[in-house]
């Protein structure tokens, strides 16, 4: 007897394990699991478009591994680099080769790893605050998990359903719409509120810009600005029991990554800029050794002057940063961060005109995701983050833009 194997439900299955397993949040693990997968979907075709997106990851990968050779750095680091370097071309690659043309319903394919993923975060957050007790907003992400990028994605989709073709019903469309919103909330990171933002006025055409969407985008920031000076003015403490920690960490925000001074002997102000603290010594590290047009290539580490507790322990030389392009700039200077923005204002690019549906809102959520990437690589290294799940996601959607195209041109023919 012969036993068939459906390749949809595979890929889905393969798909699945690669959304769910960073979230373990053990690199090693992950690398090694999005790797096997990767060789055992390996394809021989990819579009021409995917390539040209892939290729600035490729050339930064390249140009941190030559500029590595310069330089005596220990091979521990190097190691640990090639990987870090690697993630989101593995990511890329991966969502792309799990994407089948026999799949009926793209979209619904993303949706079920979504819920999968949401369901699993929010065992964690009963487990935090039930059973370890967890009272305030860093306890709580410190059992559940950090951020989760993809499961936006999938709760935007779910809310413009009728957009994706997803064919649930309504029943379960608001159940698995619960699930995400809830889980996606108790995150309680400030970026995945505003990718929230950022893609549902990507989907509705807002950050297309004309006459209606720059009077939207006005009265928003308007409205954010007067929130923020409410949250401002209320005084949120930073130890402050239920929302009022999260509140204090909006209250920082503006200046939290972008401040240009730290005291770094007075604990407070190094504590609330330390991710400004990165980028000042990365910026100081590479004038004084006159390294920044090019870096300090593969397996380099930015010198912190004093010890950080970081994780599980106490670190003065880090090799990953908190901001993305902080990351490009040490392995491949000034030349690698021009290729890295060159990939982010990929999705910008304007294209022929689009009588396809599918096609608009892949496009839609690629201007968005566009939108999120120069925020998110500030603050949150972009697809560069150790547990970042997007890169798949957008993989994915390269790939079924691509098959879209052919389907159409053959029935064009």
């Amino acid at each position: 007897m012969k036993i068939k194997f459906d390749k949809v439900i595979i890929n889905q299955i393969l798909f699945i394990i690669c959304v769910v397993i960073p979230f373990f949040n053990n690199y090693e693990l992950s690398f090694s699991i999005w790797s096997l997968i990767l060789i055992a979907t390996l394809r021989v075709n990819y579009s021409i478009d995917f390539l040209k997106y892939l290729s600035s990851f490729v050339i930064i990968f390249l140009l941190a591994i030559v500029t590595g050779f310069f330089f005596k750095h220990k091979i521990y680091y190097v190691i640990r680099d090639i990987t870090y370097l690697l993630k989101p071309i593995t990511g890329l690659v991966l969502g792309y080769q799990l994407f089948n043309e026999k799949i009926k319903k793209p979209f619904k394919f993303l949706v079920y790893a979504g819920v999968v993923i949401a369901s699993y975060h929010l065992i964690l957050v009963f487990y935090a605050i039930m059973i370890a007790g967890a009272t305030n907003v860093s306890s709580i992400r410190y059992y559940a998990g950090y951020f989760n990028d993809y499961e936006v994605y999938i709760a935007v989709i779910l809310i413009f359903s009728n957009k994706f073709n997803l064919g649930f019903s309504k029943r379960k469309k608001r159940f698995f719409l619960f699930i995400l919103i809830i889980s996606s909330f108790f995150y309680l990171a400030r970026t995945n509120f505003i990718q929230f933002v950022i893609l549902i006025l990507a989907i509705k055409g807002f950050l297309v810009l004309n006459k209606k969407s720059i009077t939207i985008l006005t009265v928003l920031i308007f409205v954010i600005s007067i929130s923020y000076t409410f949250v401002y003015y209320y005084n949120p403490k930073r130890k402050g029991k239920g929302l009022d920690e999260f509140l204090y960490k909006i209250k920082v925000a503006p200046i939290e990554a972008f401040s240009t001074k730290v005291n770094r002997h007075y604990w407070k102000d190094f504590h609330d800029n330390y991710r400004s603290y990165e980028n000042i010594r990365t910026i100081e590290q590479l004038s004084y050794n006159n390294t920044l047009f090019f870096g300090e290539g593969i397996g380099s580490q930015v010198d912190l002057k004093q010890e950080v507790f970081l994780g599980d322990m106490y670190l003065r030389k880090i090799s990953i940063l908190h901001n993305g392009y902080m990351v490009v700039l040490l392995k491949t200077g000034i030349l690698g961060l021009v290729i890295y923005f060159f990939s982010i204002f990929l999705f910008f690019k304007k294209e022929k005109k689009i009588n396809n549906s599918d096609l608009s809102n892949i496009k839609l959520l690629f201007i968005g995701t566009g939108v999120f990437l120069i925020l998110s690589n500030w603050v949150f290294m972009g697809f560069y983050n150790l547990v970042d799940t997007k890169s798949l996601l957008i993989g994915f959607l390269f790939a079924y833009k691509n098959n879209i195209i052919k389907r159409d041109k053959q029935i064009h023919d």
